[in-house]
């Protein structure tokens, strides 16, 4: 290692790289008085580097106004420091504070975050993804019949499945426990007496949607309850769904007492849509939703949900395609992250 003493003259070896000239490591190494492999496992934080070695050539960057290349470190390293996110629904405010988290935990480990929006079913969509432009990629909105991860998984792409699964794709992923979280809520409404429960499910055809569902049914089960078909519906993760629901539900001969909502956005929609109909919540009518999303605690809205920890979602995803880059043939592994309930103002007692 080389503990050589920084030229004193740092002016001179500043002027070396040229009036007008952008300097290069090379002109930080002459400043710094270390080699220039050493410049670049320094800014790259590697524990090889002493800490005043490192602290000398950051320093001498800084005085410099050197900027590392990311052109030259991508042909160093053959990768481009660039994670893709594919997210296919951001009219939904969960996606907005996923890709927030995803964020966070990316800048922690110096990658930078692209987000991808192609639009379902584009037949170049994968070719984008490999084209070299990200070291892998993120997929938060798949479909439980969605080919985009067979079609990875065939050219050995690195990817991690966040917030979904795909049953019969041996994949890295990292999901809320979805099933054990609906029946906790389930499970709540029954304790506060309610035995006539609606729902207002999400697509079948997303793994959260359908193991939501699940939850919920078999909760129910155990107490000798059903969600009758005249007391459910289902639609897409959308304000409109809870909206057009609830009132449907509202409208029956015998409304149900709760509702059960497999998203907050979609009990949003329902709990609005029981206000503009005149039911009170929760004295005539409870709600629940799931996510937590940061509406779920506002004053106006103050919804009973089940929290997905995010961060720690987030930070799991992360490492397993940091870890997927780093060696493409470990095993898959499958992550599941419990779902708590929130108790806030939307749950009250049976009415009667």
């Amino acid at each position: 290692m080389n503990h050589a003493e920084p030229p004193r003259d740092v002016p001179s070896a500043a002027r070396a790289h040229g009036a007008g000239r952008r300097p290069t490591s090379h002109d930080v190494a002459l400043a710094a008085g270390v080699s220039q492999p050493t410049v670049s496992r320094a800014l790259r934080g590697a524990p090889s580097v002493a800490e005043p070695t490192r602290r000398r050539v950051l320093e001498a960057a800084e005085r410099m106004g050197y900027v590392p290349s990311e052109r030259g470190r991508s042909l160093a390293t053959r990768r481009s420091g660039r994670i893709g996110v594919v997210v296919e629904d951001l009219g939904n405010p969960f996606y907005f504070e996923l890709l927030d988290a995803l964020h966070d935990q990316l800048e922690r480990s110096d990658i930078r975050m692209v987000v991808l929006t192609p639009a379902r079913g584009d037949p170049e969509r994968l070719e984008r993804l490999v084209d070299g432009s990200t070291d892998g990629v993120v997929l938060t909105t798949t479909l439980l019949d969605s080919e985009l991860p067979r079609r990875l998984l065939d050219r050995g792409f690195p990817f991690v499945l966040l917030n979904r699964i795909v049953d019969d794709v041996a994949a890295d992923s990292c999901s809320a426990a979805n099933v054990e979280g609906a029946a906790r809520l389930a499970a709540e409404l029954v304790a506060h007496g309610h035995r006539s429960i609606g729902a207002i499910l999400g697509p079948s055809t997303t793994s959260t949607g359908r193991d939501r569902e699940i939850g919920l049914r078999r909760a129910l089960a155990t107490h000798g309850l059903a969600a009758r078909a005249e007391s459910t519906r289902r639609g897409p993760f959308a304000y409109d769904t809870g909206h057009r629901a609830i009132r449907e539900l509202l409208a029956l001969p015998s409304p149900p007492t709760a509702v059960f909502c497999a998203n907050d956005v979609i009990a949003i929609g329902a709990l609005n849509g029981a206000r503009a109909a005149g039911a009170r919540v929760p004295r005539d009518l409870s709600i629940v939703g799931f996510d937590d999303i940061a509406m779920a605690s506002w004053e106006v809205f103050e919804l009973t949900t089940a929290r997905q920890d995010l961060q720690a979602m987030c930070r799991t995803a992360t490492d397993l395609l940091l870890a997927r880059i780093a060696d493409p043939d470990r095993p898959p592994r499958r992550h599941v992250v419990p779902a708590e309930v929130v108790h806030r103002a939307t749950l009250g007692p049976a009415p009667g």
